[in-house]
């Protein structure tokens, strides 16, 4: 729970390592709340590797807010194949063990675009409207923190620029942390930004300007 005077969420990382190789160095790192920090770095630098260790995927969290509530948008929507649209929107509820709030889900594919689609399965679906599901699935779970990993790469340009605008609408006043190569999509979306550079990585407030990543 956000305490009322607190304005970041600080999370302490130790050194994490993989496949026998130090990945991340130990750090601290603080996300402003109520506003959206974007994560840049080169291919293989370890943003996802963070954001995994940011959800206890990855071990190497050495203290987090307490009581504070995740959820993930991955890069691939990773939808059930073998669930129906409002199924899957459905999904965190369902693997809790909770009751599932119905007319919250629906209200949410509706506010996308996907009312009509609510009982159609995933490959009856483009890549925009399947990512159109997955952005309702994290709005479901109404997390403190939502973390966005490349969320939007997948789909053409024009896609893209409306799921822009849909998660800029339905995230307005949410803390997020998302992953880009695209600093064009930085600078329309995030409110600050982070580099993670180095060997191994540290995460650093970003400072130079032109820079792009493939």
């Amino acid at each position: 729970m956000t305490n009322y005077h607190q304005t970041q969420y600080a999370f302490s990382i130790r050194a994490v390592n993989y496949q026998e190789k130090c990945v991340l160095a130990a750090q601290n790192l603080s996300v402003p709340i109520k506003q959206w920090t974007a994560l840049i770095g080169k291919s293989g630098q370890g943003k996802t590797t963070l954001l995994k260790t940011l959800l206890r995927l990855v071990p190497g969290l050495e203290s987090c807010p307490s009581d504070i509530s995740l959820s993930y948008m991955p890069q691939r929507d990773l939808l059930l194949p073998w669930k129906t649209v409002i199924e899957n929107v459905m999904l965190g509820s369902a693997l809790r063990g909770e009751t599932p709030n119905l007319a919250k889900a629906e209200t949410l594919l509706n506010s996308v675009g996907l009312g009509p689609e609510t009982h159609r399965y995933p490959h009856q679906l483009s890549i925009g409207m399947r990512q159109r599901v997955a952005l309702a699935r994290t709005l479901m779970e109404d997390a403190d923190l939502i973390l966005m990993d490349e969320p939007f790469s997948a789909v053409d340009s024009q896609t893209r620029q409306q799921l822009h605008t849909l998660a800029k609408a339905h995230l307005k006043d949410k803390t997020a942390l998302i992953v880009s190569h695209d600093l064009n999509e930085v600078e329309k979306l995030a409110d600050h930004i982070l580099e993670l550079k180095g060997t191994p990585a540290i995460c650093l407030p970003f400072n130079e300007p032109g820079v792009r990543y493939a």
